[in-house]
């Protein structure tokens, strides 16, 4: 496959770019390029590759979710700036 310079002035027509003749020609001979290289790709065997997500596997590495007991509020709020009413008092951040 392979584009041509309608191609390219085409996207560069969607993406709003106005391209002189010399960007275009370059443009062309870089899109060729990626799409020729691309091309190479379907030459490599791949009939017995499973298909995968990640290379590596992936475990999840979280600890178990296990209901303790929580600090006193006393504690807590022990190292708030401003406190009111066991709450943390924050700047109003709306008028």
């Amino acid at each position: 496959m392979s584009i041509n310079l309608d191609n390219v002035e085409h996207v560069a027509r969607l993406a709003r770019l106005q391209l002189s003749a010399e960007e275009k020609h370059q443009f062309l001979d870089q899109l060729n390029a990626i799409l020729k290289y691309a091309d190479k790709l379907n030459e490599l065997h791949t009939d017995d590759v499973q298909p995968t997500t990640h290379v590596l596997p992936i475990h999840n590495v979280m600890r178990d979710d296990v209901v303790r007991e929580s600090l006193p509020i006393e504690r807590v709020m022990a190292n708030a700036p401003e406190e009111e009413d066991g709450h943390f008092r924050v700047p109003a951040v709306l008028d």
